[in-house]
Protein backbone atom coordinates (compact mmCIF):
# COMPACT_ATOMS: atom_id res chain seq x y z
CA UNK A 1 0.00 0.00 0.00
CA UNK A 2 1.31 3.50 -0.84
CA UNK A 3 1.23 5.93 1.76
CA UNK A 4 0.58 9.65 1.76
CA UNK A 5 1.31 11.78 3.89
CA UNK A 6 -0.71 15.44 4.29
CA UNK A 7 0.65 17.96 6.18
CA UNK A 8 -1.54 20.71 5.64
CA UNK A 9 -5.32 20.98 4.60
CA UNK A 10 -6.21 21.09 1.24
CA UNK A 11 -9.08 20.75 -1.01
CA UNK A 12 -11.46 17.56 0.30
CA UNK A 13 -11.29 16.29 -3.29
CA UNK A 14 -7.64 16.08 -3.10
CA UNK A 15 -7.57 12.69 -0.77
CA UNK A 16 -10.69 11.63 -2.05
CA UNK A 17 -9.15 11.85 -5.46
CA UNK A 18 -6.35 9.72 -3.93
CA UNK A 19 -8.21 7.43 -2.01
CA UNK A 20 -10.28 6.54 -5.66
CA UNK A 21 -6.48 5.87 -7.13
CA UNK A 22 -5.71 3.19 -4.49
CA UNK A 23 -3.49 5.06 -1.78
CA UNK A 24 -3.74 5.11 1.85
CA UNK A 25 -3.75 8.88 3.32
CA UNK A 26 -2.63 9.99 6.54
CA UNK A 27 -3.37 13.46 7.69
CA UNK A 28 -1.76 15.41 10.20
CA UNK A 29 -2.00 19.45 10.34
CA UNK A 30 -0.45 19.62 13.87
CA UNK A 31 2.56 17.67 14.86
CA UNK A 32 6.08 19.45 14.36
CA UNK A 33 8.79 19.04 11.33
CA UNK A 34 10.55 17.39 14.46
CA UNK A 35 7.55 14.79 14.89
CA UNK A 36 7.06 14.13 11.01
CA UNK A 37 10.75 13.61 10.76
CA UNK A 38 10.93 10.47 12.87
CA UNK A 39 7.61 8.58 11.16
CA UNK A 40 8.23 10.28 7.25
CA UNK A 41 9.87 6.78 6.48
CA UNK A 42 7.04 5.22 6.58
CA UNK A 43 5.61 7.29 3.93
CA UNK A 44 6.09 7.15 0.16
CA UNK A 45 4.60 10.71 -0.34
CA UNK A 46 4.15 13.82 1.30
CA UNK A 47 1.45 16.44 0.49
CA UNK A 48 2.33 20.26 1.60
CA UNK A 49 1.83 23.86 1.22
CA UNK A 50 4.39 25.72 3.26
CA UNK A 51 3.82 24.53 6.86
CA UNK A 52 7.61 24.31 7.39
CA UNK A 53 10.91 23.61 5.16
CA UNK A 54 11.70 20.21 3.21
CA UNK A 55 15.81 20.49 3.43
CA UNK A 56 18.21 17.90 2.86
CA UNK A 57 18.19 16.55 6.43
CA UNK A 58 14.45 15.80 6.34
CA UNK A 59 14.61 14.26 3.19
CA UNK A 60 17.65 11.68 4.51
CA UNK A 61 14.90 10.08 6.76
CA UNK A 62 12.50 9.90 4.59
CA UNK A 63 13.92 6.93 2.63
CA UNK A 64 10.89 5.90 1.19
CA UNK A 65 9.94 8.72 0.02
CA UNK A 66 8.95 8.66 -3.61
CA UNK A 67 7.28 12.30 -4.16
CA UNK A 68 6.79 15.75 -2.52
CA UNK A 69 3.34 17.95 -3.81
CA UNK A 70 3.41 21.31 -2.67
CA UNK A 71 0.28 22.56 -3.35
CA UNK A 72 1.45 26.23 -4.93
CA UNK A 73 3.58 27.08 -7.43
CA UNK A 74 6.91 28.14 -5.38
CA UNK A 75 9.64 25.64 -4.41
CA UNK A 76 11.89 27.74 -2.42
CA UNK A 77 10.34 25.62 1.03
CA UNK A 78 11.96 22.52 -0.56
CA UNK A 79 15.53 21.74 -1.49
CA UNK A 80 15.06 20.40 -5.29
CA UNK A 81 18.49 19.62 -5.89
CA UNK A 82 18.60 17.43 -2.70
CA UNK A 83 15.67 15.77 -3.80
CA UNK A 84 16.19 14.95 -7.19
CA UNK A 85 19.54 13.13 -5.85
CA UNK A 86 17.70 10.86 -4.07
CA UNK A 87 15.35 10.03 -6.86
CA UNK A 88 12.36 11.94 -5.52
CA UNK A 89 10.06 13.58 -7.65
CA UNK A 90 8.57 16.92 -6.85
CA UNK A 91 5.45 18.47 -7.99
CA UNK A 92 3.73 21.90 -7.56
CA UNK A 93 0.62 23.32 -8.97
CA UNK A 94 0.77 27.01 -10.67
CA UNK A 95 -1.58 25.73 -13.13
CA UNK A 96 -4.14 25.68 -10.53
CA UNK A 97 -3.91 29.63 -9.30
CA UNK A 98 -2.03 31.82 -12.09
CA UNK A 99 -5.49 32.75 -13.49
CA UNK A 100 -6.44 34.07 -10.11
CA UNK A 101 -3.09 35.65 -9.48
CA UNK A 102 -3.55 37.71 -12.77
CA UNK A 103 -6.94 38.88 -11.86
CA UNK A 104 -5.45 39.65 -8.54
CA UNK A 105 -2.92 41.45 -9.93
CA UNK A 106 -5.40 43.69 -12.01
CA UNK A 107 -7.56 44.28 -9.57
CA UNK A 108 -5.16 45.82 -7.38
CA UNK A 109 -3.74 47.98 -10.00
CA UNK A 110 -7.17 49.17 -11.13
CA UNK A 111 -7.91 49.72 -7.18
CA UNK A 112 -4.65 51.80 -7.04
CA UNK A 113 -5.26 53.89 -9.94
CA UNK A 114 -8.47 54.55 -8.93
CA UNK A 115 -8.50 55.33 -5.23
CA UNK A 116 -10.57 52.90 -4.28
CA UNK A 117 -9.70 51.63 -0.88
CA UNK A 118 -9.46 55.14 -0.10
CA UNK A 119 -12.34 56.34 -1.10
CA UNK A 120 -14.50 53.54 -0.06
CA UNK A 121 -13.19 54.50 3.59
CA UNK A 122 -14.11 58.12 3.60
CA UNK A 123 -17.72 57.27 2.42
CA UNK A 124 -18.50 54.46 5.40
CA UNK A 125 -17.03 57.61 7.25
CA UNK A 126 -19.74 60.05 5.65
CA UNK A 127 -17.23 61.69 4.02
CA UNK A 128 -17.75 62.63 -0.19
CA UNK A 129 -14.58 64.07 -1.74
CA UNK A 130 -14.82 63.42 -5.74
CA UNK A 131 -12.09 65.91 -6.62
CA UNK A 132 -9.64 64.44 -4.05
CA UNK A 133 -10.65 60.85 -5.51
CA UNK A 134 -9.80 61.56 -9.36
CA UNK A 135 -8.35 58.63 -10.56
CA UNK A 136 -6.12 58.00 -13.14
CA UNK A 137 -6.36 55.84 -16.30
CA UNK A 138 -4.46 52.54 -17.29
CA UNK A 139 -5.32 53.19 -20.82
CA UNK A 140 -1.96 54.49 -22.70
CA UNK A 141 0.14 52.75 -20.34
CA UNK A 142 3.48 50.38 -20.64
CA UNK A 143 3.02 47.49 -17.94
CA UNK A 144 6.63 46.19 -17.60
CA UNK A 145 5.90 42.23 -16.56
CA UNK A 146 8.91 40.53 -15.08
CA UNK A 147 9.09 36.78 -14.94
CA UNK A 148 6.58 35.47 -18.07
CA UNK A 149 5.67 32.22 -16.42
CA UNK A 150 2.20 30.94 -15.44
CA UNK A 151 1.40 33.99 -13.32
CA UNK A 152 2.85 36.61 -15.67
CA UNK A 153 1.36 35.24 -18.67
CA UNK A 154 -1.78 34.83 -17.30
CA UNK A 155 -1.69 38.83 -15.92
CA UNK A 156 -1.01 39.82 -19.77
CA UNK A 157 -3.91 37.87 -20.44
CA UNK A 158 -6.12 39.88 -18.50
CA UNK A 159 -4.84 43.37 -19.51
CA UNK A 160 -5.60 42.37 -23.28
CA UNK A 161 -8.93 43.90 -22.70
CA UNK A 162 -7.26 47.59 -22.37
CA UNK A 163 -5.49 49.71 -24.84
CA UNK A 164 -1.65 49.02 -23.32
CA UNK A 165 1.28 47.98 -24.55
CA UNK A 166 2.59 44.65 -22.83
CA UNK A 167 6.46 43.88 -22.37
CA UNK A 168 7.61 40.63 -20.66
CA UNK A 169 11.03 40.00 -19.67
CA UNK A 170 12.29 36.46 -18.81
CA UNK A 171 15.54 34.60 -18.78
CA UNK A 172 13.77 31.82 -21.43
CA UNK A 173 14.16 33.24 -24.93
CA UNK A 174 11.27 33.21 -26.68
CA UNK A 175 8.48 33.06 -24.39
CA UNK A 176 6.77 36.23 -25.42
CA UNK A 177 3.09 35.37 -27.13
CA UNK A 178 -0.11 37.76 -28.52
CA UNK A 179 -0.42 39.17 -24.81
CA UNK A 180 3.03 40.39 -24.32
CA UNK A 181 5.97 41.34 -26.35
CA UNK A 182 9.33 40.06 -25.10
CA UNK A 183 11.94 42.50 -24.18
CA UNK A 184 15.51 42.94 -22.43
CA UNK A 185 15.21 44.45 -19.01
CA UNK A 186 16.97 47.46 -20.06
CA UNK A 187 14.05 48.10 -22.66
CA UNK A 188 11.34 47.35 -19.61
CA UNK A 189 13.22 49.56 -17.74
CA UNK A 190 13.23 52.39 -20.13
CA UNK A 191 9.58 52.31 -21.25
CA UNK A 192 7.67 50.78 -18.55
CA UNK A 193 4.82 53.06 -16.30
CA UNK A 194 4.34 49.95 -14.13
CA UNK A 195 5.98 46.86 -13.13
CA UNK A 196 4.87 43.72 -11.89
CA UNK A 197 7.02 41.37 -10.62
CA UNK A 198 6.20 37.35 -11.78
CA UNK A 199 9.27 35.48 -10.51
CA UNK A 200 10.25 32.20 -8.59
CA UNK A 201 12.37 32.66 -5.51
CA UNK A 202 15.94 32.11 -5.85
CA UNK A 203 19.26 33.26 -4.75
CA UNK A 204 18.79 35.22 -8.13
CA UNK A 205 15.36 37.12 -7.77
CA UNK A 206 16.21 37.59 -3.97
CA UNK A 207 16.15 41.50 -3.52
CA UNK A 208 15.50 41.69 -7.01
CA UNK A 209 13.88 44.94 -6.95
CA UNK A 210 16.36 47.37 -4.95
CA UNK A 211 17.92 50.84 -4.85
CA UNK A 212 20.21 49.71 -8.15
CA UNK A 213 16.88 48.11 -10.36
CA UNK A 214 15.00 51.24 -9.37
CA UNK A 215 17.39 53.99 -10.66
CA UNK A 216 17.51 52.22 -14.07
CA UNK A 217 14.15 52.49 -14.31
CA UNK A 218 13.74 55.88 -16.56
CA UNK A 219 9.99 57.41 -14.98
CA UNK A 220 8.63 57.27 -12.69
CA UNK A 221 6.39 53.96 -11.99
CA UNK A 222 4.06 52.00 -10.40
CA UNK A 223 4.51 48.62 -8.98
CA UNK A 224 2.95 45.53 -8.07
CA UNK A 225 4.45 42.11 -6.22
CA UNK A 226 2.03 39.10 -6.39
CA UNK A 227 5.48 37.04 -6.54
CA UNK A 228 7.59 37.02 -2.97
CA UNK A 229 7.74 39.88 -0.32
CA UNK A 230 11.90 39.14 -0.23
CA UNK A 231 11.98 40.13 -3.80
CA UNK A 232 11.74 43.42 -2.99
CA UNK A 233 13.77 46.07 -0.09
CA UNK A 234 11.31 47.67 1.64
CA UNK A 235 13.60 50.22 2.61
CA UNK A 236 14.41 51.09 -0.92
CA UNK A 237 10.81 50.53 -1.79
CA UNK A 238 10.34 53.11 0.88
CA UNK A 239 12.96 55.75 0.00
CA UNK A 240 11.67 55.54 -3.69
CA UNK A 241 8.01 56.58 -2.41
CA UNK A 242 9.38 59.40 -0.91
CA UNK A 243 11.24 60.42 -3.54
CA UNK A 244 8.05 59.45 -6.02
CA UNK A 245 10.47 57.66 -8.44
CA UNK A 246 7.88 54.90 -7.37
CA UNK A 247 4.56 56.60 -7.61
CA UNK A 248 2.70 53.61 -6.04
CA UNK A 249 2.66 49.71 -5.10
CA UNK A 250 0.52 46.94 -4.63
CA UNK A 251 1.95 44.67 -2.28
CA UNK A 252 -0.32 41.35 -1.96
CA UNK A 253 3.25 39.75 -0.45
CA UNK A 254 5.72 41.72 2.43
CA UNK A 255 9.44 41.09 2.89
CA UNK A 256 8.91 40.85 6.26
CA UNK A 257 6.65 37.35 5.91
CA UNK A 258 7.67 34.31 7.57
CA UNK A 259 8.72 30.60 5.19
CA UNK A 260 4.70 29.80 6.39
CA UNK A 261 3.50 33.32 4.56
CA UNK A 262 2.70 34.46 8.39
CA UNK A 263 3.14 38.09 9.23
CA UNK A 264 3.48 39.05 12.74
CA UNK A 265 5.11 42.54 12.64
CA UNK A 266 6.01 44.46 15.61
CA UNK A 267 5.13 48.83 15.16
CA UNK A 268 8.49 50.33 13.02
CA UNK A 269 8.69 53.40 11.61
CA UNK A 270 9.01 51.78 7.89
CA UNK A 271 5.72 49.44 8.67
CA UNK A 272 4.00 52.43 9.73
CA UNK A 273 4.97 54.52 6.52
CA UNK A 274 3.98 51.85 4.11
CA UNK A 275 0.65 51.33 6.22
CA UNK A 276 -0.29 55.20 6.29
CA UNK A 277 0.87 55.68 2.43
CA UNK A 278 -2.04 56.64 0.49
CA UNK A 279 -0.27 55.43 -2.73
CA UNK A 280 0.02 51.96 -1.08
CA UNK A 281 -2.40 48.70 -1.40
CA UNK A 282 -2.07 45.66 0.12
CA UNK A 283 -3.88 42.06 0.62
CA UNK A 284 -1.99 39.13 2.59
CA UNK A 285 -0.91 37.19 0.78
CA UNK A 286 -3.86 36.36 -1.15
CA UNK A 287 -3.41 36.48 -4.88
CA UNK A 288 -3.96 33.26 -5.49
CA UNK A 289 -6.43 32.39 -2.66
CA UNK A 290 -9.58 31.93 -4.34
CA UNK A 291 -12.63 29.55 -3.90
CA UNK A 292 -11.95 28.74 -7.46
CA UNK A 293 -7.96 28.02 -7.50
CA UNK A 294 -8.54 26.15 -3.95
CA UNK A 295 -9.97 23.42 -5.93
CA UNK A 296 -7.63 23.43 -8.90
CA UNK A 297 -4.54 23.39 -7.04
CA UNK A 298 -5.58 19.78 -5.79
CA UNK A 299 -7.03 18.69 -8.95
CA UNK A 300 -4.00 19.44 -10.92
CA UNK A 301 -1.98 17.93 -8.04
CA UNK A 302 -3.62 14.99 -8.06
CA UNK A 303 -3.81 14.70 -11.94
CA UNK A 304 0.16 14.89 -11.29
CA UNK A 305 0.55 11.90 -9.04
CA UNK A 306 -2.01 9.83 -11.30
CA UNK A 307 0.16 10.43 -14.02
CA UNK A 308 3.25 8.93 -12.15
CA UNK A 309 1.18 6.41 -10.70
CA UNK A 310 0.17 5.22 -14.78
CA UNK A 311 3.68 5.28 -15.90
CA UNK A 312 5.11 3.11 -13.43
CA UNK A 313 6.52 5.10 -11.05
CA UNK A 314 5.22 3.10 -7.70
CA UNK A 315 6.43 0.02 -8.77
Amino acid sequence: MIRILHVDTNHPSLVEGLENLGFENSINTTASKKEIEEDISSFHGLVIRSRFPIDSAFLNKATNLKFIARIGSGLENIDVQAAKKLGVAVLSAPEGNSPAVGEHALGMLLSLFNKIPKANAEVRDGIWQREANRGEELSGKTIGIIGYGHTGKQFAKKLSGFDVQVHCHDIIPNIGDAFATQVSLETLQQNADIISLHLPLDASTLHYINREFIEKVRKPFWLINTARGNQVVTTDLIDALKNETIRGACLDVLEMETAAFDVSEEPSESWNYLTTHPNVVFTPHVAGWTVQSHAKLSAVILEKIQTLLNNGYFK
